[in-house]
C-alpha cells in the first residue's frame, strides 16, 4: 500500500542552492565553482516573491547565508532539505539520471571550443552540406539564426553549434534544408557520436522559418538522446505497469526509457505547469508518478545571465503553486527540486556546480521540518519505496520522514 497514492516531482532547470564541497573540481570560465549560489545570488539581486515555497519552508534549507526577502514561516507546511551530486558532471542528463538512482563517473563530453574538424567532416561527406565554421561554438540558439540564417538562405549550409550542454545542435531554415533531410543529418550524427572520443549526450534538430531580422523556431524540434547507462527507478516503475508520465523535456532527457504516457514538450515554464496540471487532472491518473521539467530557467535566463529574468520566473512559479496544490489529490505528494545549478551572476554561460533544494508538500502533511542534507538519488529512493517497487544501489528514501 502506498503511502501517497501520486507522487509530483517538478524539476525548477537549474535552480541550484549554493556551491557544492567539490565545486573547487569543476570550472566555468578557468574559475572554479566554489562561489556560485543561483537561489542565492539572484535573491541578493533581484526582489524575490516566493510566499508559497516560503510557507513550504524555502528559508530554513540549511545555508551559510540566509536567502534575501525570503521569510522564515510563522508555520512551516512541508518538509525541505539540499542534495548533493555525487556524479562527475554539472548538466541536464547528469542531474535527472542521478535523481532517478544513477551514478554517472564518465561524464559527457563539453566542446566550449566547438566541435572538432573531423567531426565536421564526417557530417559534410555524409549531408553533401558544407558547414559554417564560425558557428561551431557554444552560441545562443536565437542568436545564431540571426547571425547566420541569411547565409544559410544563400549557401545551404549547415548551421552545427553547441552550448555549455553536452549537446550538438543544427539549426536549419525548413525552405532550405526540409525537416525529414534534417532529421536525417540528426539522426546520422546520433549514430556516430554515441562512443567516446565524442560521447555526446544530446543531438538537437533545430529547424526555423522566417526572413532576415524574423527567424523564428519551430515546434519541429527533435532531440536524439542516449539512453540511460543503467536502471533507473523509472525502469522500475514502468516494468511494474505504475504509470509514469513525462512533461517538458523529461522524455528525451531518458530517451523515452521507463516512460510510459509522454505529455509533450512543453514551450515556456508556463505551458509546462499548465500540461502538468492538466496532467494531475487525467480522470485515469489516480496511483503513479508524473516528472516535469521547467526547463526555461536554464535556457533562457541562466545561460544567458539575466539576473533579471530568472528571479520573475522564479517568482511566475511561484505564483503557480496554487494552482498546482488544487489539482493534487489529498494524499498525492509533491517534491519540488533542481538538477544542477547555473549561476546567472558567474562569469561565462556554464552551469555551476551546486546543492538542489529539495522542498516537499502534501495535503497529508501533519508536521513539517528539515531534512538531513542528503544526495540526489535519495529522491528516486523514495519514489521507489513508496510505490514497492526496486530501487538502484544509490541514494537512501526519506519516506518514513514525511508524516
Amino acid at each position: 500500500m502506498s503511502k501517497f497514492n501520486r507522487i509530483h516531482l517538478v524539476v525548477m532547470d537549474s535552480v541550484g542552492i549554493g556551491a557544492a564541497p567539490d565545486a573547487n573540481e569543476f570550472f566555468n570560465h578557468d574559475v572554479d565553482d566554489t562561489k556560485s549560489d543561483t537561489w542565492g545570488h539572484i535573491s541578493e539581486n533581484f526582489e524575490l516573491k516566493v510566499p508559497n515555497l516560503a510557507k513550504i519552508g524555502l528559508a530554513n534549507i540549511p545555508r551559510d547565508k540566509a536567502l534575501v526577502g525570503v521569510e522564515k514561516p510563522s508555520k512551516q507546511t512541508g518538509y525541505v532539505t539540499k542534495l548533493q551530486e555525487i556524479s562527475r558532471g554539472k548538466d541536464t542528463m547528469t542531474g535527472h539520471w542521478e535523481i532517478m538512482g544513477l551514478n554517472i563517473q564518465v561524464p559527457f563530453r563539453v566542446f566550449p571550443n566547438g566541435y572538432p574538424e573531423d567531426l565536421l567532416e564526417k557530417i559534410e561527406t555524409f549531408s553533401g552540406r558544407k558547414i559554417i565554421r564560425e558557428a561551431n561554438k557554444p552560441y545562443s540558439g536565437t542568436a545564431v539564426i540571426n547571425d547566420f540564417g541569411p547565409r544559410q538562405l544563400e549557401t545551404g549550409e549547415l548551421i552545427i553549434y553547441t552550448s555549455a550542454d553536452p549537446v550538438l545542435q543544427i539549426a536549419a531554415h525548413e525552405d532550405v534544408i526540409p525537416l525529414a533531410e534534417l532529421y536525417k543529418i540528426c539522426d546520422y550524427v546520433r549514430s556516430i557520436t554515441l562512443d567516446a572520443p565524442y560521447m555526446i549526450g544530446r543531438i538537437i534538430a533545430r529547424p526555423y522559418v522566417g526572413t532576415a531580422g524574423n527567424f523564428t523556431r519551430t515546434a519541429g524540434r527533435h532531440d536524439y538522446a542516449l539512453s540511460p547507462f543503467g536502471h533507473t527507478v523509472l525502469d522500475s516503475l514502468n516494468e511494474t505497469n505504475i504509470p509514469v508520465y513525462a512533461v517538458g523535456k523529461i522524455n528525451d532527457i531518458f530517451n523515452g526509457v521507463g516512460i510510459n504516457h509522454d505529455m509533450g514538450h512543453t514551450a515556456s515554464n508556463m505551458a509546462g505547469v499548465d500540461r502538468l496540471i492538466e496532467t494531475l487532472k487525467l480522470a485515469d491518473f489516480t496511483h503513479g508518478f508524473s516528472f516535469t521539467n521547467l526547463v526555461d530557467f536554464d535556457a533562457l535566463f541562466g545561460h544567458r545571465r539575466d539576473v533579471v529574468g530568472y528571479g520573475k520566473a522564479i517568482n511566475d512559479f511561484d505564483a503557480r503553486l496554487p494552482e498546482i496544490y488544487a489539482a493534487m489529490g489529498d494524499s498525492d505528494l509533491l517534491l519540488i527540486t533542481a538538477d544542477h545549478g547555473n549561476d546567472p551572476t558567474y562569469p561565462g554561460t556554464d552551469h555551476t556546480r551546486e546543492y538542489i533544494p529539495l522542498l516537499a508538500y502534501s495535503k497529508a502533511f501533519k508536521e513539517n521540518g528539515v531534512l538531513p542534507v542528503g544526495h540526489y538519488a535519495d529522491i528516486s529512493a523514495t519514489i521507489a519505496e513508496n510505490f514497492g517497487v526496486s530501487a538502484t544501489e544509490n541514494g537512501e528514501s526519506f519516506l518514513d520522514k514525511l508524516n
